[in-house]
């Protein structure tokens, strides 16, 4: 399936032109840019791409300025955030920040996750969100059509809603991707949760019983909630009213603590 483009919406910090051009600079040879929009006025960086959005963030900070995203899509959208107090992980060491954005195209399902052993690793979203037993708890993959595991590319009488197939883990252990799904609508898995499993799904492909059921893809390494995030210019949040903290002092106490420091709770999760 061809790539949907989303408008991705950042909070930079930004000081005159030359912040401007250095920023428009960084991002200007990247393919699969659509449109850049930089307004100093607002703060903001908006970019529309089929990119994903951790790229973008990475160029934008390498200028030396400090990003945080602000807004991804133009409309409905969501985020789950995998370990930390969002989630569960074997010994706390799995990250990761996985957003959601609805478009005529189908879902765009947009993440990077760290702390992976090297290779590809199963993605489901859960029938349930309660985290309260880490994954233990979440349920089942969530599958209102009681089909059959499989894999996304499949048909709905061929695959479970839940299914999303793998994400690749690098040497790093990091995994960047970015998926559009044809089926998955976000008013439905609100509320959910995804989890990142420690083997590959087989997408249903494999000689027993479980293949059918979870794609033989092992233990529940992470989970997260997902939650409802904010579009393009739906959050005008400078200072969380959870704790006082402003973006940037948010940003840096992510990085100190070696997360991902796209910081949802600002944006996201703290109303």
């Amino acid at each position: 399936m061809q790539m949907a483009s989303a408008k991705i919406e950042f909070a930079v910090h930004m000081t005159c032109e030359k912040c401007v051009d250095a920023i428009s600079k960084s991002v200007s040879d990247l393919k699969g840019i659509r449109n850049i929009d930089i307004s100093l006025e607002r703060g903001t960086v908006i970019i529309e791409t089929d990119l994903p959005y951790f790229i973008i963030q990475e160029r934008i900070e390498q200028t030396g300025r400090q990003a945080v995203l602000k807004g991804y899509g133009d409309g409905l959208s969501a985020v789950s955030m995998l370990g930390g107090n969002s989630g569960y992980s074997v010994e706390n060491l799995i990250k990761g920040v996985i957003r959601f954005a609805q478009t005529p195209q189908g879902c765009i399902i947009d993440g990077t996750v760290d702390g992976l052993t090297l290779g590809e690793h199963g993605m489901h979203i859960h029938e349930c969100g309660d985290i309260s037993n880490g994954c233990d708890s979440v349920g089942e993959h969530f599958n209102p059509n009681n089909s059959p595991h499989g894999a996304p590319e499949n048909d709905l009488s061929e695959r479970h809603i839940g299914d999303l197939g793998n994400i690749l883990a690098d040497a790093t252990g990091r995994a960047t991707f970015r998926k559009i799904d044809r089926f998955l609508k976000i008013s439905d898995i609100i509320g959910r949760s995804l989890v990142v499993t420690n083997d590959p799904d087989d997408l249903g492909k494999g000689d027993n019983s479980e293949s059918k059921i979870n794609g033989n893809s092992g233990i529940r390494l992470a989970c997260g909630i997902i939650a409802r995030s904010s579009g393009l210019f739906q959050n005008t949040k400078k200072i969380c009213a959870c704790d006082g903290l402003t973006i940037w002092d948010e940003r840096d106490r992510a990085l100190a603590n070696h997360e991902t420091y796209t910081i949802q709770r600002e944006y996201n999760l703290c109303e």
